[in-house]
């Protein structure tokens, strides 16, 4: 018995580029552009090949011109037919992708350069003060919810918070030191292995392209496994018993409930870590294409289930480049070892003898809206009596950030403790400990890169399959020696 693996219409790529093809016969190119982003079209750009003195004309779409539109610029067409042609085309050379937009978005906008987040068109500012539920059903499906659909949500992800034997097994199989990522990835593998029928290859279809109701409901179980796995991770490292979610309680109420930061006697959640924690996650609900995001979409780009794609995404944030760079800042400052080693540290990153980790951002070029929520969550923790608990790390990067802000050095290039940096002060204030900060983290962007899934999952799928450009020997009779 054979199994006909039904998939959408996957060939379009390959059609669009026959139609390519076509180009050096009818000069359709643009046409064919301009047809599949008509909406978005602003104009021409010109380009004047000065190796042949060609000219061409590619559209200007939201900023922007499609790479392949330059792969009708070649400098040698003599004896070639249109297919070599194209395959030698202009291609664009763009090394961690500094230049590349990979998808037109309707989700989050950012710009750098005057300190401005928009979900869905609203401002980051104006949305502080909502729920959990809410920013992800904002992101998720565009629209901030009713009071109904709040609590939908709320039942929905809560029913899914269940800890599977298989799971809790995997994870409480590994040494109690081992690094808390590496434990959640081995959790998230184990809840795809206790429902298989949910990866696209194992059943032999395509489950989520194109099917919307499919993909809501995997979005709900995404959210929830990802939570129950670091809950898991938790309280197997600390000895603490996981705790099943409460059907009505909030998604954070449930993720602390779950990991055990209950008090001891009532086993009520702390309100005033629940708010911030809230606060926290609006923040940091959704940042456009990051590293980790687009590692989630690189996989799904393939047609593989959500949870595969997660995984992907954790072990891109644990990088020392990205998420896990937070753990290599906290690294240094432990090695500090006192607030009053701080102005040595200060000197050495200015002679350039070292990095500072988490200061400085790729994106901005002013103050990073986020900045000033966090800080005032901050201050709000670190007062009064709550201050004299608070972890030594966290006393020695406040005193870096409190040298940074006035030092000439950092000031003049912008440098500040990145978002990312100062809501992991947040996290030690609230008692996380500094290696489950990345997890932590990593839960608060699943809401914006699980509505990056559904807008992918929505259109016509296109595999990411990035190029390289060949710098080593050339074959035979090509001018190599």
């Amino acid at each position: 018995m054979s199994t006909t693996l039904a998939l959408p219409n996957i060939w379009a790529p390959f059609q669009f580029f026959a139609g390519l093809l076509s180009y050096f016969k009818s000069n359709s190119l643009n046409s064919l552009l301009i047809a599949q982003f008509k909406e978005e079209v602003e104009g021409t750009l010109t380009i004047t090949d000065n190796r042949t003195g060609s000219k061409y004309n590619v559209p200007v779409i939201r900023n922007s011109i499609p790479a392949l539109s330059l792969r009708q610029i070649s400098a040698g067409t003599k004896g070639k037919n249109a297919r070599q042609q194209f395959e030698e085309g202009l291609r664009v050379l763009d090394p961690g992708y500094r230049n590349t937009a990979v998808k037109l978005s309707d989700i989050t906008f950012i710009d750098g350069e005057r300190g401005i987040i928009l979900y869905r068109g609203r401002p980051i500012e104006s949305l502080i003060s909502k729920s959990y539920e809410d920013i992800a059903h904002l992101l998720i499906w565009g629209d901030l919810p009713t009071d109904e659909q709040r609590m939908k949500l709320r039942r929905d992800l809560a029913k899914a918070c269940v800890a599977p034997p298989c799971v809790r097994k995997i994870i409480e199989s590994y040494p109690r030191d081992t690094p808390p990522v590496v434990m959640c990835m081995a959790g998230l593998t184990a809840f795809m292995a206790e429902q298989p029928n949910l990866i696209p290859s194992f059943v032999g279809k395509n489950l989520y392209n194109g099917k919307s109701e499919m993909v809501d409901q995997q979005i709900i179980r995404t959210l929830a496994v990802s939570a129950v796995v670091v809950s898991l991770t938790f309280c197997h490292q600390k000895g603490r018993k996981f705790q099943e979610a409460d059907p009505e309680a909030s998604f954070i109420e449930n993720l602390l409930r779950m990991g055990g930061f209950t008090d001891a006697q009532t086993t009520d959640v702390d309100p005033i870590k629940v708010e911030i924690l809230q606060r926290l996650w609006v923040l940091y609900a959704d940042h456009e294409m990051t590293n980790s995001t687009a590692a989630f979409l690189h996989v799904a780009s393939s047609l593989a289930d959500p949870v595969s794609a997660t995984i992907a995404c954790v072990a891109s944030g644990y990088g020392p480049l990205h998420g896990g760079a937070i753990d290599t800042a906290y690294q240094a400052m432990r090695d500090v070892g006192s607030p009053r080693n701080v102005p040595n540290l200060i000197s050495r990153v200015k002679n350039k003898e070292m990095r500072l980790f988490g200061y400085g951002h790729r994106i901005y070029k002013t103050v990073d809206p986020r900045s000033r929520f966090i800080r005032e969550m901050l201050a709000g923790l670190t007062k009064g009596d709550l201050a004299a608990n608070m972890d030594p790390v966290l006393a020695i990067a406040m005193e870096i950030d409190r040298i940074a802000g006035v030092d000439e050095y950092f000031t003049s290039r912008n440098l500040q403790a990145n978002a990312d940096l100062y809501g992991s002060f947040v996290y030690t204030a609230l008692g996380v400990p500094v290696e489950f900060i990345t997890p932590v983290t990593m839960l608060s962007r699943m809401p914006g890169i699980m509505a990056h899934w559904k807008e992918a999952m929505g259109r016509t799928p296109e595999i990411w399959r990035p190029q390289q450009i060949y710098t080593g020997p050339k074959p035979c009779g090509e001018g190599s020696s």
